[in-house]
Formats: structure tokens, C-alpha cells, sequence
């Protein structure tokens, strides 16, 4: 089984904003895998499918951003997921907007949810799929990842999101290396 996981906080204030573009990108692979996002297991949403051949488990956690953690650590504990089939969506600030980046592996840099997640799985040997949102020119920056973000760059944002979809498939069905050798850089 793969598990994708979106990171982003629960709750109707924060729908479109910058943190939670690893959740919108969860929903629109969601959407046109025909994978059903409804259950609430292991304190997050999920939406379990198949994708060809692949079983695939896709996920919302519902512990607010800084507790991630909490659900992916359950989660790969109970379905006995191999790290090497876990692959975390989020955003970045120190990426340009729209910009994505995969890797294998590596530290959770300054993000509080990645921090929570290496910290529950006393690993950093999972896959990662960021998504640049651009740094605050004077704004504070919790207030930064909490807007949401302005109209001249839904269209980046949201070509942004399709291509983290292919990307996931790459992944699921190449692996992550060639998944980096397509989408980083781009």
C-alpha cells in the first residue's frame, strides 16, 4: 500500500490558505482518482483506493498542522507502511511559488509539521513533495502561511496542485527518484 499524506489544518478558516496547499493537493488527486476522502481513522480524514494495481491511502490528519505526527505515526503503525511508500505533501516558503521539489529522504527543515512527523517516526527516510508558497516581504510569517493566497496567483498555485498529481503517480508507479528526475526543477 502507498500512503500519500497532505499536510494542512482542519476547519473552514483555513481552506485556501497557504498551509494548506498539501490538503488541496490531496483533494484534487482525490478527485480525479475517484478516491472518496470521508473516513476518519487514526485522527485523520482518508480515502482508500485502488490506482490500477496500486492499493493507495490518501490523507488529511486532523491534528492541526504542529501535531502531524500524531496520525502518521498511527497510521504507518497500523497498516505497517514501509517508509519507502510514504510520501508527505507540504508547503515550503523557501521555495519560489509554484515551484516543486521531491526528495527521499532528508531533515524537516523549519516546517513544525514535518518536524512532528520525523519526530513520531524517529526517521527522516521518507519521500517528500514540496511545494513552494513564496516568503513575506515584511508580513509576519505565521500570518504569511495562514492567508490565503491573492488572485494573481491562482492560476500558478493551481497548475502548481496538477502537477503535484502527476507527480504523485510518478511516484506511486516509478518511484521516487524518477518522480524527482521529472518534477524537481520544474
Amino acid at each position: 500500500m502507498y500512503v500519500i499524506v497532505g499536510l494542512g489544518n482542519p476547519g473552514e478558516e483555513y481552506v485556501g490558505t497557504r498551509h494548506n496547499i498539501g490538503f488541496d493537493v490531496i483533494d484534487f488527486y482525490a478527485k480525479n482518482k475517484n478516491i472518496n476522502i470521508h473516513k476518519q481513522k487514526h485522527k485523520a480524514l482518508i480515502g482508500e483506493g485502488f490506482i490500477q494495481n496500486k492499493k493507495v491511502l490518501l490523507v488529511k490528519p486532523q491534528t492541526y498542522m504542529n501535531l502531524s505526527g500524531e496520525s502518521i505515526g498511527e497510521i504507518v503503525s497500523y497498516y505497517d507502511i514501509p517508509l519507502e511508500n510514504l510520501l508527505i505533501v507540504y508547503d515550503d516558503i523557501d521555495l519560489e511559488i509554484g515551484k516543486l521539489r521531491l526528495r527521499a529522504k532528508g531533515s524537516a527543515g523549519t516546517h513544525n509539521g514535518m518536524r512532528s512527523i520525523v519526530s513520531y517516526l524517529k526517521k527522516d527516510t521518507f519521500s517528500r513533495l514540496r511545494i513552494g508558497i513564496g516568503k513575506p516581504e515584511r508580513e509576519d510569517l505565521v500570518d504569511f502561511v495562514l492567508g490565503k493566497f491573492p488572485k494573481n496567483q491562482k492560476k500558478e498555485i493551481q497548475q502548481a496542485i496538477e502537477m503535484a498529481g502527476e507527480a504523485i503517480d510518478v511516484f506511486i508507479f516509478e518511484g521516487i527518484y524518477e518522480a524527482m528526475n521529472q518534477f524537481n526543477g520544474n
